[in-house]
């Protein structure tokens, strides 16, 4: 393994002018300094991470605390972290994944401890986020991908839910649909105030409202099971539905399975999309689902750059923050409402459902 001494040789220079071009510790010339990299990269130099730190007083590794979901970890949310990861490299950083356990906090503590991170991006944002409290009275550098119910002194990027839920609900009443019902998550993330179930509900329910549209909650559904059951009381309820928003894909499974069992075919009998799943999610679904599909990489790549900038800046710069909206990739699951929604059934139709 080549050393840093084999680096000075190779490039004619003091090892100190090697450490100091490598390590950002000093100017060095321009020149001086491709030829260091040049030499370093023939040799096929790595610097250790942790012996730069002590000297530079950084590591270059920065945390992404992205708490564990339910379901695991899908397309969508890896999508997140490949973003930020991407991002990091380019600016000259690592990126550690960090999943938390049951007691964020704790996690968060031992984690800034070792003092092998400069920083933490912040991930699954709680409404209010106790996290956020520990990293600022320790005033440890962070920034969020989502944000809390008062974010305003605090560098995030998030989705714009506002904007999405508007276009969500423009593309359905441009269809012709007048009632349309919402799946959202189960209560345990109300409970929790985690902050997209709380903004897309509360989002959705204004843009129906502001459409004219009849709009119904009433029901939540995170697992095929539930998604299956939530459906069967929807229409139960409301024969007279015709579209529908998910806003879980695994409930979204169970929402085809309930309407095949019906005799039902999408988009005629009903329309269906999917909220906050990526367009590749949505291509494993038969027929191929309409979905509101996050920025995810966009606002991984947003939220460490938004890091990195308040490292460079010492926290003296302003905090940064982008709403992005969900981007609609239309599917083959919308349609017009049928004439006469109570008649829907019992006809010989084309069975819908999940693909394995």
């Amino acid at each position: 393994m080549s050393s840093l001494r084999d680096v000075a040789e190779r490039a004619n220079v003091a090892v100190s002018t090697v450490s100091a071009a490598l390590n950002g510790t000093r100017p060095v010339a321009a020149a001086t300094k491709r030829r260091i990299e040049q030499a370093a990269a023939e040799l096929g130099y790595r610097p250790n991470v942790l012996a730069r730190g002590l000297v530079s007083k950084r590591t270059r590794i920065l945390a992404l605390l992205f708490p564990t979901p339910h379901s695991g970890f899908g397309l969508t949310e890896m999508q997140f972290a490949t973003g930020a990861a991407e991002a990091a490299a380019e600016l000259g950083h690592h990126l550690l994944l960090s999943p938390e356990s049951h007691d964020p906090v704790d996690a968060l503590r031992h984690l800034t401890t070792l003092g092998l991170v400069d920083g933490v991006l912040l991930m699954e944002v709680r409404l209010d986020d106790e996290r956020t409290a520990f990293l600022a009275a320790n005033e440890i550098p962070f920034a969020m991908i989502g944000r809390t119910r008062r974010p305003d002194g605090i560098s995030h990027a998030d989705i714009d839910f506002a904007a999405t839920a508007e276009a969500a609900v423009s593309h359905l009443a441009g269809l012709g649909h007048r009632t349309l019902a919402f799946f959202n998550h189960t209560p345990d993330a109300y409970a929790a105030q985690y902050g997209p179930t709380v903004r897309t509900g509360a989002e959705f329910a204004s843009a129906a409202r502001q459409a004219g549209l009849t709009y119904i909650d009433e029901f939540r559904a995170d697992t095929a099971e539930e998604g299956r059951a939530a459906f069967d009381h929807l229409v139960a309820a409301h024969p007279g539905v015709t579209a529908l928003a998910v806003i879980s894909d695994q409930a979204a499974v169970g929402v085809i399975a309930a309407v095949a069992a019906r005799g039902w075919s999408i988009p005629r009998d009903l329309t269906l999309l999917l909220v906050l799943s990526s367009g590749r999610v949505a291509e494993m679904f038969h027929p191929r689902l309409t979905t509101l599909e996050p920025p995810s990489a966009e606002l991984g790549r947003l939220g460490v750059r938004m890091l990195i900038d308040r490292l460079a800046s010492g926290g003296d710069a302003p905090p940064e923050q982008r709403l992005v909206p969900c981007r609609l990739v239309l599917g083959d699951s919308s349609g017009p409402p049928p004439a006469d929604p109570r008649a829907r059934g019992g006809r010989t139709s084309e069975t819908t459902g999940a693909r394995p």
